[in-house]
């Protein structure tokens, strides 16, 4: 035993790992040693997997695990198989190589799926909305294509006047118990069947009309009222039933409409509130007066205070998108002024500033007031 790693660390978990540590370490070595997974070097990949099923079996088991705690590999020298390794009689691998590999049944364990009646698959729908339609709600006709039970069959996908036949393969169960050969011994899993898909019945001869799968596509319409304040991918709606159909005479499915919300040209949204930038005119921001800005609601006239500065931001209150459980509460309306300095002037608006700057600290001329040269800026040559 003195060849042996540590079981913690040929898990890579600490001594006061949890069950569900332990396990989560196992699953990744498994999947990463097991031999199916590693054709190139499959001893080396076996032994690997070996010492990580043996390392699981034990710290696994709270029993064996205080044992391994107390006394170490020492305390499973008398119970140690040919060549010393451990002995997993007993253990049960069977929710890990389920998730690894996808095996129904492991280990001997039935399967309580069989070939009863399972509820059939749901089917989303998205619609895509304006912003608007989204903060304010909206009903939409939806059109979905939706398998019904063939008419000339009734659903059977037999061709009228016969019968599906009894499944050889798995004599109707749907499934089929597989035996394989493994590290571990021989492997017993229950596996879907492959002659019947399952159904335990076969179509000898298949109906015209539906080509053996019992059902056709029709084209339904339903309408979908879509809440206000609904945001993008939010479920707008369930429609119970109308979704793909069930398997030996399980339910249908459901119909899940998904909301897929434009861009709004102007509009930013965070949760119910809104955000916005508008430009403000050099003259009012100076000044003060109204600006014009563009919220759910449409145009309103906002005063602005004289010496609004650039990146300057206003709430409006009640401005934005209404609440999903309450539509009469809604958020905020955030705006952000960016001053507009003027690109082009005519020869007297810059006359006009002239005047204005002289009047209001003289800045044009502040470097000659200070007795400061100017920085002049000299060409590639100059320099």
């Amino acid at each position: 035993m003195a060849d042996k790693r540590d079981y913690y660390e040929v898990l890579g978990v600490a001594k006061n790992a949890d069950e569900a540590e332990i396990k989560k370490a196992y699953r990744a070595l498994a999947k990463k040693y097991h031999p199916d997974m590693n054709p190139d070097n499959p001893e080396e990949a076996e032994k690997k997997f070996k010492e990580a099923s043996e390392a699981y079996a034990v710290l696994s088991d709270a029993d064996k695990r205080r044992q391994y705690d107390q006394f170490g590999h020492a305390a499973f020298e008398q119970g140690a198989g040919g060549g010393g390794a451990y002995d997993f009689t007993g253990m049960d691998f069977g929710d890990i190589f389920s998730d690894l590999f996808g095996f129904g049944d492991i280990f001997g364990r039935r399967s309580t799926r069989g070939n009863g009646p399972m509820r059939g698959a749901d089917k989303t729908v998205d619609v895509r909305l304006t912003f608007e339609e989204a903060a304010f709600g909206v009903e939409k006709e939806i059109e979905v294509d939706s398998k019904e039970e063939c008419k000339s069959c009734k659903g059977s996908g037999a061709k009228a006047g016969t019968t599906p036949d009894t499944c050889p393969n798995c004599k109707g169960k749907g499934q089929v118990r597989v035996t394989t050969n493994s590290i571990f011994g021989q492997i017993t899993s229950v596996q879907t069947c492959r002659e019947c898909g399952g159904r335990g019945k076969i179509i000898r001869e298949k109906c015209p009309d539906c080509r053996g799968t019992g059902y056709t596509s029709i084209r339904k319409r339903y309408a979908v009222k879509f809440p206000a304040g609904i945001d993008n991918n939010g479920l707008a709606c369930k429609i119970p039933g109308k979704g793909e159909p069930g398997v030996n005479g399980g339910p249908r499915g459901d119909i899940l409409v998904r909301t897929l919300v434009s861009r709004h040209p102007i509009f930013q949204r965070q949760e119910y509130d809104i955000y916005s930038t508008v430009s403000l005119p050099f003259s009012v921001a100076a000044l003060g007066g109204d600006v014009l800005v563009d919220t759910l609601d449409g145009k309103i006239a906002y005063e602005v205070k004289a010496g609004t500065q650039t990146d300057t931001v206003v709430r409006l209150r009640g401005k934005g998108v209404p609440s999903l459980r309450n539509k009469d509460v809604r958020g905020d309306h955030f705006v952000k002024f960016v001053v507009k300095v003027p690109e082009r002037l005519t020869k007297d608006a810059k006359e006009a500033l002239r005047t204005f700057d002289s009047l209001s600290g003289d800045y044009l001329n502040a470097a000659a007031n200070a007795g400061v040269a100017k920085d002049k800026k000299k060409g590639f040559f100059g320099k």
